[in-house]
């Protein structure tokens, strides 16, 4: 489908691809990794047309569709949120307003016989079958059923799409990505901002896909859950394997000894044949053999090895200080900003030694509890910390704390004690800084840099209540596996906000679910938490019944006043009747959709086309129908929105 053929790009003497040749099949599912600056989003980028190689051949059909999500730079309009994704079906809003055109046109006019009239028709048959084929019927439902899946809820559909932070905006490109259902689709680190259950969605959705897709993720378990083929980026060359992620890890770490024992091979062989010309350079008898053992010496391809492995790195956090029993204890804690409840009588407690994970969806007030809990947002309620509770915050606005004169060098040299001061420039390269660039001033760093460098520091700081926000966004894959290790020694107290299951799997020991402005207790890691809770929430979101479902587990929540029994049983017979109501406007949607898809069959039937009364009769007869399905269809709409506020009410 894709064929990359030769591709050399070469910066600053270093290949970034040096003649790079490899294929993208229709069903691909393939994993593109390698560490930071190896080429992943150059790559991506030169597929997608964005960019252009130094040498070689980007081969793909003329009207092959290509869908691409950038890491950044997303700008959306003020449109409202289903509109600007709907707008993205260009080819079926054209058809759409074709349809409506013709069909107009053709209830004003009485000129059946002409060749004008049976044009209109032949054309009205073939543009409602290619609006048929292409799901016209039903993309408003798609739609929904995609942002749902990412997160969006129906009250936000009519919000201004530029409204939205920086995070939801990317979200709203992936779901037009998805809904123009291209042929190959580039994600480049899609789930940066997406919440686990949006991951989760994002997986099922990309396996059933019926096209290629190509994902650069440094999130191990999202590469397992759909990959069935990865390529590494590494040196220049690329190592391609039909294997999902942990099994290409496997197969390239033997791949990787090989080479390593054929390269000491080949420097053996090379050191032997020096000594040999070294010793008989200046014997006249022998200048034959030594002039052979030199050209031997330049034929011969020398065995490259990987760059030095830093994912052995082992960083430890200082001694920690001993805190009370009780670290953190928070009582009917509420946080507004404005009129905008954020949480509300939140009950919270940590002891020492906990390790906790907060998860949920975006804008649920995970981040917000945090930097409270850190004591950088003012509050309601009280919270009280034990003795000698020492904090340390990472956020990814933390990194603008630092002092912007320092050099990279200098922000960690200011804090190493001990043995790790011989480990500085280690330490450095396991969160991508290597040569030059420890010696940048913080002020030159990109955001990413800077929050690398943050939390580098902030594992050489003795802190014994460690809260950490996101803090895997900005690294790969070896970066985290050294914090993880770090953190699965340290000896305080531990919040992580994340919604990287790998890197949560086996560091923490409780889950607290963030949802609708409360928070619930899981006593158990990452996989418990999902095991009870996503799974049976991911199939919810693929029913109709899903908002019905999801309503019902909010019930656990605490901290929602109880209505009164009568008045809750008044209630639910409303919803009963509304459900009722529903399913029966649901058949009458259907037995329409059938009326006007038999009429649509009948206007590529030539023996209806020629006649012409029998013609008009059955256009006329399409436009009323066209108007009851529309009808029909904002009625369903409105007793949806009446059946969401008796739910909403009844905490059903």
């Amino acid at each position: 489908m894709i064929s990359i053929n030769n591709l050399i790009i070469e910066f600053s003497g270093r290949f970034i691809f040096n003649d790079v040749s490899f294929n993208i099949n229709k069903n691909d599912r393939i994993g593109l990794i390698g560490r930071n600056g190896s080429g992943k989003t150059t790559l991506l980028k030169i597929i997608n047309g964005i960019e252009k190689p130094q040498s070689g051949i980007i081969s793909k059909p003329n009207d092959l569709k290509i869908g691409y999500l950038p890491q950044e730079g997303i700008t959306l309009s003020n449109k409202f949120l289903f509109d600007e994704v709907k707008s993205s079906l260009s080819e079926l809003i054209y058809i759409e307003k074709q349809i409506k055109d013709i069909t107009k046109e053709l209830e004003k006019r009485n000129d059946y016989d002409s060749e004008d009239f049976f044009n209109l028709t032949q054309k009205l048959s073939e543009i409602t079958h290619r609006y048929d084929v292409l799901g016209g019927y039903n993309i408003e439902g798609e739609i929904e059923k995609v942002l749902k899946g990412l997160g969006f809820t129906r009250d936000e559909f009519c919000r201004p799409s530029n409204e939205f932070s920086g995070g939801w905006q990317m979200r709203i490109e992936l779901a037009k990505i998805l809904l123009k259902r291209p042929d190959c689709i580039l994600l480049d680190e899609p789930t940066n901002h997406l919440d686990i259950e949006s991951i989760q969605w994002l997986e099922q959705y990309l396996k059933n896909y019926y096209g290629a897709v190509v994902i650069v993720s440094h999130d191990k378990t999202f590469l397992d859950n759909i990959t069935n083929r990865t390529i590494e980026i590494s040196m220049g060359k690329i190592y391609d394997m039909n294997l999902k992620y942990s099994d290409f890890i496997k197969a390239r770490e033997e791949q990787k000894q090989q080479i390593l024992n054929q390269y000491k091979a080949q420097q053996k062989e090379i050191e032997q044949i020096e000594q040999f010309i070294e010793r008989f350079r200046y014997k006249a008898t022998l200048a034959s053999r030594v002039q052979s053992r030199i050209k031997q010496l330049e034929k011969k391809e020398l065995i490259e090895i990987e760059e030095e492995d830093t994912s052995e790195i082992v960083v430890k956090f200082p001694e920690v200080p001993r805190s009370g029993a009780l670290v953190v204890s928070v009582n009917k804690l509420s946080k507004s900003y404005g009129e905008k409840l954020i949480l509300r009588n939140i009950n919270f407690e940590l002891n020492r030694g906990d390790r906790v994970a907060f998860v949920g969806k975006n804008g649920e007030g995970k981040t917000t509890f945090t930097k409270i809990l850190a004591r950088f947002e003012e509050f309601e309620g009280t919270i009280e910390y034990g003795m000698n509770v020492a904090i340390g915050y990472y956020s990814q606005n933390q990194a603008d704390l630092l002092d912007s004169d320092d050099t990279v060098f200098d922000v960690i040299d200011k804090v190493a004690t001990g043995e790790m001061r011989s480990k500085i420039r280690s330490l450095l390269g396991a969160f991508l800084f290597s040569g030059d660039t420890i010696y940048k001033k913080v002020k030159v760093l990109s955001g990413g840099e800077k929050s690398r460098l943050a939390l580098a520091r902030l594992l050489l700081e003795p802190v014994n209540f460690l809260l950490l926000d996101e803090p895997t966004n900005h690294l790969d894959m070896v970066a985290k596996k050294v914090l993880k290790n770090a953190l699965m020694d340290f000896g305080g107290t531990l919040i992580i906000v994340s919604h990287d299951r790998d890197f949560l799997s086996g560091l923490t020991s409780k889950t607290y679910l963030f949802k609708d402005k409360s928070i619930k207790e899981y006593l158990g890691d990452i996989s418990y938490f999902i095991n009870t809770y996503c799974i049976d929430n991911l199939a919810q979101l693929n029913s109709d019944e899903s908002t019905e479902t999801l309503k019902s587990e909010e019930k656990v929540f605490a901290g929602k006043d109880k209505i009164a029994r009568e008045e809750q049983k008044r209630l639910q017979r409303e919803i009963s009747a509304a459900k009722k109501r529903i399913s029966k406007i649901e058949d009458e949607i259907n037995s329409l959709e059938g009326e006007i898809s038999n009429l649509e069959e009948d206007f590529a039937n030539p023996e209806i086309i020629n006649d012409f009364e029998l013609m008009n009769s059955k256009v006329i007869n399409y436009s009323q129908l066209k108007k009851q399905l529309e009808d029909k269809f904002h009625e369903w709409e409105n007793l949806h929105n009446e059946l969401e506020r008796l739910k909403t009410i009844t905490d059903y």
